[in-house]
């Protein structure tokens, strides 16, 4: 069974990897191997697609090393991978907002303005890439590793189109020791759900520290 991995990059990284040693993460090895075949044996992975956007220098907490880095990561994934993972990336909005002071009862009209940082595009390039890959036909089984609610009308709309024609997993990316609850929107339209990501399995699926390239080595940040 081809299976296809779409993965939401900001809920895997606030949901596993902030604060955690475990960022430089082989996807590969922790969805197709400790993942996938620990829930089907038998099933072969297509792809995995990475959605994510690139942090902006200008507010992060160590700068432009901050970017460099998420783009270092990338590029590492690529290279070794090029026929199994492709990074399809959004952009982050940075506005811009008068907004309502947090307080009980609220009052709409005690406001300060604030920048509001929000990522832009993830959401829907994950359903469209899913969508058209089960139209194409390109995967018996398609994997959404997210716990995002916003993606519920799309699984509705694979299960209703497609029937069981395809399979639909789920896979919660939090750790076990987190406990933010599983989004049940999700799971009901789906075959099967994996609740979380043990930390195991983050540490045993890391990327190589230095990956050779035709030029400089890519290396794994210092404060990764």
């Amino acid at each position: 069974m081809i299976t296809n991995f779409y993965v939401d990059g900001y809920n895997l990284y606030y949901g596993c990897l902030k604060h955690s040693a475990y960022k430089w993460l082989d996807l590969k090895s922790l969805l197709a191997d400790k993942i996938l075949h620990a829930q089907d044996p038998a099933a072969e992975l297509g792809v995995i697609k990475f959605f994510t956007a690139d942090v902006k220098a200008k507010i992060a907490s160590r700068g432009q090393s901050a970017q460099t880095s998420q783009l270092q990561y990338h590029r590492a994934l690529e290279l070794l991978y090029p026929d199994e993972i492709s990074v399809i990336k959004g952009f982050y909005s940075l506005e811009r907002a008068n907004l309502p002071v947090y307080k009980k009862p609220p009052d709409k009209n005690d406001r300060v303005e604030v920048w509001r940082l929000e990522e832009k595009q993830t959401d829907v390039n994950i359903v469209l890439e899913a969508y058209r890959d089960a139209c194409k036909g390109k995967a018996q089984q398609l994997v959404f590793v997210t716990n995002d609610s916003d993606i519920e009308p799309a699984l509705k709309a694979l299960r209703e189109d497609f029937g069981n024609s395809i399979r639909i997993g789920v896979v919660v990316p939090r750790l076990k020791s987190n406990h933010r609850p599983s989004n049940v929107s999700l799971s009901q339209y789906a075959d099967w759900t994996r609740h979380h990501i043990l930390e195991d399995e983050l540490f045993q699926s890391q990327l190589p520290d230095q990956i050779p390239t035709r030029k400089k080595p890519i290396k794994r940040p210092d404060y990764w």
